[in-house]
């Protein structure tokens, strides 16, 4: 490996550090949480944050945005909310010609709140965004800037008023992370914290330049063909009847991940690599990302649902 490879992820794990301890003077405790979603990004990928109302899904996305000098827009996904209203729509200036006039989607960091609220007609007008990184009306292509993020949060789909994500919707996001309540400890500091004027001022810690520059040093980071092997024969086992899917996989799932998840899975196996400060991943990297990347690409059956088998209970199976 290069010199200047190495120097890079000392560098890049200091700043990682600078970046955790920024967050955390807003969001107490959910490391776990924070270190999935810093992760998405610096891979190039998209985060789906799940949970009930109140877990501070928003605040998690709004406060990493604050420590980003990055242009951000949040977009409250209702159920009357139409795909020009996220993408912009062509008006007639005040020269009687067609004008486009772009939409929040133009933007760095995207909040995309609540977007399991709003018909699959119009969580489908974030899909060339979200893997083409362009925008297409009346036939004109418009690309939007770089480094670009939909940061989704969404309510559990058992919820009143929510719309299932289309599978092609959700095979976009790289993760799919779960928030679960604060543990006992962490509530109190988040009472104490909530329920005293504070005037807490984020300082910003990455540069858009900064942030594409860790992305592509995540990608020059070097894999074994032994760990590729090991990524593709995971994701492979996740398939129903096939030759490689075990006997948990055959009786209780419909189907599995596709490729997408394969290149997640080894993306994100190198960024969690970097900010524990190696210079190449390993099995144990693969197996600490598996799971937010898989859980939303695998598809329970009846018999699993009906037998309280968990999606993450399958995963934990075959890993």
């Amino acid at each position: 490996m290069k010199n200047n490879t190495v120097e890079d992820i000392n560098k890049f794990v200091k700043k990682y550090q600078i970046f955790k301890k920024e967050i955390s003077k807003v969001i107490v405790g959910q490391e776990e949480i924070v270190e999935q979603v810093l992760m998405c990004i610096f891979c190039n990928g998209h985060c789906l944050l799940v949970g009930v109302p109140g877990l501070a899904k928003t605040l998690l996305v709004k406060t990493i945005s604050d420590s980003l000098s990055l242009s951000f827009n949040r977009i409250q996904f209702t159920p009357d909310l139409m795909p020009s209203d996220i993408i912009g729509a062509e008006i007639l200036n005040e020269n009687r010609s067609f004008e486009f006039l772009k939409g929040p989607l133009f933007s760095n960091i995207i909040l995309a709140d609540e977007i399991n609220r709003t018909p699959p007609k119009t969580q489908s007008a974030l899909l060339e965004a979200m893997q083409e990184r362009s925008i297409t009306n009346s036939g004109k292509n418009y690309i939007l800037d770089k480094p670009f993020f939909v940061l989704a949060t969404q309510n559990p789909i058992e919820q009143e008023g929510t719309y299932p994500l289309p599978e092609a919707q959700l095979d976009r996001f790289m993760f799919n992370v779960i928030l679960d309540y604060p543990n006992y400890n962490d509530e109190i500091e988040i009472v104490k914290r909530t329920t005293v004027s504070t005037n807490i001022s984020l300082n910003t810690i990455m540069s858009a330049d900064e942030v594409i520059k860790y992305q592509d040093l995540i990608t020059r980071l070097p894999v074994t063909d032994n760990l590729l092997e090991y990524s593709v024969k995971l994701v492979a086992k996740t398939r129903p009847n096939t030759k490689l899917a075990p006997e948990i996989i055959n009786n209780y799932i419909e189907w599995g991940a596709g490729p997408r998840a394969s290149q997640y899975i080894i993306m994100a196996s190198k960024c969690h690599a970097a900010i524990n400060g190696k210079y190449a991943p390993d099995i144990e990297d693969v197996k600490k990302v598996a799971k937010p990347i898989l859980r939303h690409r695998v598809v329970r059956n009846y018999k699993a649902e009906a037998e309280g088998i968990s999606i993450d209970n399958i995963i934990e199976e075959i890993l």
